[in-house]
């Protein structure tokens, strides 16, 4: 029977034999598979704004498909350097370098979804 899958409560993991399966929401521990994971969000804490994230085996796709909008902040790569930022409102997604270290934070209430290879990804406190 087929069953259909709560995007907000379980990701998607595509594998490289081809399969797809259901799991819980991971942010850094890999299974070999790429993940496509939706969060409704409503606070920064629920984006770990006072984190920084990092995902040294591939880039990452972070769409907002509904509601105020994310800020996606990128770390500067020379010591010193700037933020740079870039605004999601719905509708609109950024492609996070491989290796790159970013944030979110949220304008408003949303409805985002990140897709990719968790392998290796790391989280530190700004």
């Amino acid at each position: 029977m087929t069953q259909t899958i709560d995007m907000f409560a379980l990701a998607l993991d595509f594998y490289p034999d081809g399969a797809v399966g259901s799991a819980e929401h991971r942010m850094t521990t890999d299974d070999g598979g790429w993940q496509v994971a939706t969060f409704h969000v409503e606070t920064d804490a629920d984006v770990h704004a006072d984190h920084w994230e990092v995902h040294p085996a591939a880039e990452e796709a972070v769409c907002c498909l509904a509601g105020g909008g994310v800020r996606m902040y990128f770390r500067p790569e020379e010591p010193g350097g700037e933020e740079e930022m870039v605004r999601l409102p719905a509708g609109r997604a950024v492609i996070v370098p491989r290796g790159r270290w970013h944030r979110l934070e949220l304008d408003g209430p949303s409805d985002i979804m990140s897709i990719t290879l968790r392998r290796g990804s790391r989280q530190e406190g700004r």
